[in-house]
């Protein structure tokens, strides 16, 4: 099945089947690039436009991207114990396959490090239940709803609006914005994720604390190369 689409004739692809729903990616990078470029669209506009000959079909694709990759090719850069096969130059070449652009449409870049055996088995402290999870969930849903659309569709003056930031915040978005070098896609990716922090806390308004946290999750590209998973 393709990524975007299948046969001579147009039929909905991966991309469009996962409308609605995630569309979970291992091993990014190995992924052509061609092939990933093509989720730039749909990423950003919620749908899909195939062209073959004469025709033109355009698909439903507003979906949940959640992408898995290595720091390395050899898997082991970083890793406490096992020592990294890769030079310096496969290392940038591997990680250079996501393009600066599609990593951009990403909302949170989250490195994920080696668990000892006792976290994998569960042994030691438990952390939050899943159905405590799904309530606070359902809780920033409900406030979200209130406002009109869920903060994934929160765009310009809405967003603004949405977001109650005081001048010190604005002061600290405006400056992070120009030291990490930060596109204006990326600022208001950054925006709609504290305000959702927030209203998981049932907090009407994005203060300092949700704002640093929503910068967290942009940093670790240029801090340490590509993230070991990405979502959106």
């Amino acid at each position: 099945m393709s990524l975007y689409y299948s046969g001579s004739s147009p039929r909905p692809g991966e991309i469009s089947l996962a409308h609605r729903g995630v569309l979970f990616l291992d091993e990014l990078p190995e992924f052509q690039r061609r092939v990933l470029e093509v989720l730039r669209e749909p990423m950003e506009t919620g749908e899909i436009s195939i062209s073959r000959a004469a025709r033109q079909v355009t698909f439903p694709a507003r979906f949940q991207v959640v992408a898995a990759m290595n720091p390395c090719p050899c898997g082991y850069s970083g890793h406490p114990t096992m020592e990294c096969q890769c030079t310096p130059q496969q290392v940038m070449r591997y990680r250079s396959r996501i393009s600066g652009p599609l990593l951009d449409r990403f909302d949170l870049h989250v490195e994920v490090p080696v668990q000892a055996g006792g976290v994998l088995l569960g042994a030691g402290e438990t952390g939050e239940s899943s159905a405590s999870v799904r309530e606070r969930v359902l809780r920033a849903r409900a406030r979200q709803s209130e406002r009109g659309v869920l903060n994934a569709a929160l765009a310009g003056k809405a967003l603004h609006e949405a977001s109650h930031l005081n001048a010190e915040s604005e002061k600290l978005l405006s400056g992070a914005m120009e030291k990490l070098g930060l596109s204006a896609r990326a600022l208001h990716r950054i925006l709609r994720v504290a305000r959702t922090l927030a209203d998981l806390d049932d907090q009407p308004a994005v203060t300092r604390n949700y704002l640093m946290e929503a910068l967290g999750y942009r940093q670790l590209d240029r801090q340490q190369g590509q993230s070991s998973v990405v979502s959106a």
